[in-house]
């Protein structure tokens, strides 16, 4: 491949170091895609011959076949994907193989190849989070009325509803989606046509192959074209916010599925056993959802140490840009499937929340609304009242729901011979209408949108 200018090849260490092919194969499908859009370009611009292109497509279809049916080869004396398809077109068609790669380099070339391999991933990324979000949905709406303790400081605070928790996730994952396609719009801007770093004297046409490859344009500086990984960048910044996020929930059904807890059954196909503990049902799927999390940031976190100090334009260096990338891409995609089943088939012990967010006294600032609401007070002085309550209420160990006007007059005198507010958790929940609230009414309005949104 060097040419005249080295006497010998590499030697061994240097061979192993320099060779990207045991992961760069991966770009094949781009790399096969992107050459046969220069192939036309340049044809079409009479720089190479409508025969020579003809070649040049035919063989580049006859490889395609050949790595989709036996996988590609790995052949490490040629480094990467772009010299093993090239010395392979140049085994099938001869001559015109040598000219494909005329005003183009391998900067610009493994630059398109991975925009175009990153964009088909966020729309393999968009649609696992869709799945993920419908199912959240269909769970929600099942148990828009279900009961459950909303927690803060990991304290029993209010009562929520099941299917509020669940549309919470919903929102995050909408988030998600929002942020890739902002990382696709970004990144869907061609490099091809920018050569080593410098353009090239060829007459390409530079908006031809961009269009050809689905871009919406050409990228406006060769130095940027080449050097940039912004997108990569992007990418595993939104990949981690969404592990982040699936994190999240991982965690909780980790604790709900725990005997202290005991919100939820795991089913068998979600679950794994103990080898020395026959009792045992672990939620090891999500655990592990937890744990990419980790792996996903530290991927974003590598590929933005490598990027930190580079000059322009192509470094070595750069080649250890897809690692990560396919890394943060594949536990990622295995996490949102791992969810959407999770939440898909979890059973939920609705007795057992409902029973749990009764506890705690939970609706507690219920009574301090009602005595801002119907007798006037300053929420501060409610607040007073309220704690003095529970705290008369814990000392005969009764809840809130078993208070009378007695009790609420011994604390507070002018309340002697008031009705009483609803202090159940059912009456709780009905009662947050505000807009994003947990009322079933609300919930079951965020679900109709929420539907409509999946449907658009």
């Amino acid at each position: 491949m060097w040419g005249g200018r080295f006497g010998e090849g590499p030697g061994d260490i240097m061979r192993e170091i320099n060779a990207s092919i045991p992961f760069d194969k991966r770009l094949w499908q781009e790399d096969i895609a992107g050459s046969k859009a220069h192939a036309q370009m340049l044809a079409a611009k009479g720089i190479i011959s409508s025969a020579d292109e003809s070649a040049i497509q035919q063989g580049l279809s006859t490889i395609h076949a050949e790595y989709e049916a036996n996988g590609v080869p790995e052949d490490w004396t040629l480094e990467d994907i772009h010299m093993v398809t090239e010395t392979r077109l140049r085994e099938l068609v001869g001559e015109p193989a040598a000219r494909l790669h005329t005003a183009r380099s391998r900067n610009d070339q493994v630059a398109t190849d991975f925009r175009l391999w990153v964009r088909a991933a966020i729309g393999q990324i968009d649609t696992g989070l869709r799945a993920f979000q419908s199912t959240l949905v269909m769970r929600a709406d099942e148990h828009a009325e279900s009961i459950m303790p909303g927690f803060t400081h990991l304290q029993v605070a209010q009562p929520v509803t099941l299917g509020h928790h669940l549309m919470a996730y919903y929102e995050m994952a909408k988030r998600d989606r929002s942020r890739f396609a902002d990382c696709a719009n970004r990144l869907n801007h061609s490099p091809l046509g920018a050569a080593a770093l410098a353009g090239t004297s060829f007459p390409i046409d530079r908006a031809a192959t961009a269009k050809s490859l689905g871009f919406d344009g050409p990228m406006a500086n060769s130095l940027d074209a080449v050097s940039d990984r912004d997108f990569a960048l992007e990418f595993l910044t939104c990949a981690t916010q969404t592990a982040l996020h699936l994190s999240r929930l991982a965690e909780e059904m980790i604790l709900w599925a725990s005997q202290p807890f005991g919100f939820i059954a795991l089913p068998d196909a979600w679950s794994t056993g103990s080898s020395i503990m026959p009792q045992k049902r672990n939620p090891d799927a999500a655990e592990l959802v937890r744990g990419h999390a980790g792996r996903i940031m530290g991927c974003m976190t590598s590929l933005m140490v490598t990027m930190k100090g580079l000059p322009l334009a192509y470094s070595k260096d750069m080649q250890d840009d897809k690692p990560p990338v396919f890394e943060a891409y594949d536990l990622l995609a295995l996490s949102i499937a791992a969810m959407t089943g999770m939440v898909g088939n979890v059973s939920f012990k609705t007795e057992r929340m409902r029973d749990v967010a009764s506890s705690g006294f939970s609706t507690a600032t219920d009574l301090a609304d009602w005595l801002v609401r119907e007798h006037g007070m300053p929420f501060r002085e409610a607040h007073h009242v309220t704690g003095s309550v529970v705290k008369a209420t814990e000392a005969r160990g009764i809840g809130l729901e078993a208070v009378s006007v007695d009790d609420l007059a011994a604390v507070h005198p002018p309340l002697a011979g008031c009705t009483l507010p609803d202090l159940s958790v059912e009456g709780s929940v009905a009662s947050r209408t505000s807009a994003g609230g947990t009322a079933p009414l609300r919930v079951r309005e965020a679900i109709a949108v929420a539907r409509k949104e999946l449907e658009a």
